[in-house]
């Protein structure tokens, strides 16, 4: 992926690592447009961000997901960058069905689901493209777990493997796809999180990824060295290690 002149769409970008890396990537000289569920949260990025775009989108409702992408589509005919960025996090208790049974639906469908929609309703629009990228965003725990959040790591390890496979599947075609692997970043992805000490600076974070993304343009990962420790837990031998180090400097869930 080419680090400017893009036309970048980002649904899950009205706060976040989302909106951060819009802003980053509008800084850059890409056209962006971020999409959302919260219509105070785009009229906002709308005031302050001029030059990005805005998209009402719920990628939880496949009507949704097909009205934005025809919109964006027309508006923004030369897309060739989509950022499957939405997801939710649930801290959830499987020792009891009624506590965690709608956490976990509604995980998988914002996080596997969702995507799945997204590059279903844009995937031929990005083939037709010279150059185009789809980005995934799994995370760390797609590799190592941790005990508050059963859904999201189980929903980050499928996203990796879809990755996978569909990079398989796009070879030759000319679409790329890369998948970013965030670490815990400060973030309000769960309560307290944006005040953790075990979690990534926002800015730090997004600075890293738009570094990787300028100096390895041909990555099928973006791994900030943070995120190493947990992806990298079972191919060093210390995957145990890794495990309960995780678990034991973030009992709540990050």
């Amino acid at each position: 992926m080419n680090i400017s002149g893009n036309t970048v769409f980002i649904p899950g970008a009205t706060s976040g690592i989302g909106l951060a890396l819009a802003v980053a990537l509008a800084g850059r000289g890409n056209t962006v447009i971020v999409g959302g569920r919260r219509a105070d949260l785009l009229e906002k990025i709308a005031a302050e961000h001029p030059g990005i775009g805005t998209v009402w989108i719920d990628t939880a409702d496949p009507a949704s997901v097909e009205a934005a992408a025809q919109d964006v589509i027309a508006r923004y005919p030369g897309l060739n960058v989509l950022i499957t960025m939405a997801g939710v996090m649930r801290v959830e208790d499987w020792r009891e069905p009624e506590s965690f049974l709608a956490s976990a639906e509604e995980v998988v469908t914002t996080n596997v689901l969702g995507p799945i929609r997204l590059i279903a309703a844009f995937v031929r629009h990005l083939l037709a493209r010279p150059d185009a990228t789809i980005v995934t965003v799994s995370s760390g725990l797609a590799f190592a777990p941790l005990r508050a959040t059963p859904s999201y790591n189980a929903s980050k390890a499928a996203i990796h493997l879809l990755s996978e496979s569909i990079r398989l599947q796009y070879a030759g075609t000319g679409l790329k796809i890369v998948e970013l692997v965030p670490p815990a970043v400060r973030t309000a992805l769960l309560p307290g999180q944006e005040s953790s000490a075990f979690a990534m600076p926002l800015d730090e974070y997004v600075a890293e990824v738009v570094e990787l993304l300028e100096t390895r343009p041909d990555a099928g990962e973006i791994q900030v060295e943070r995120v190493k420790f947990l992806r990298y837990g079972e191919a060093r031998g210390d995957y145990d290690q890794v495990v309960a180090t995780l678990n034991a400097a973030d009992p709540h869930g990050r």
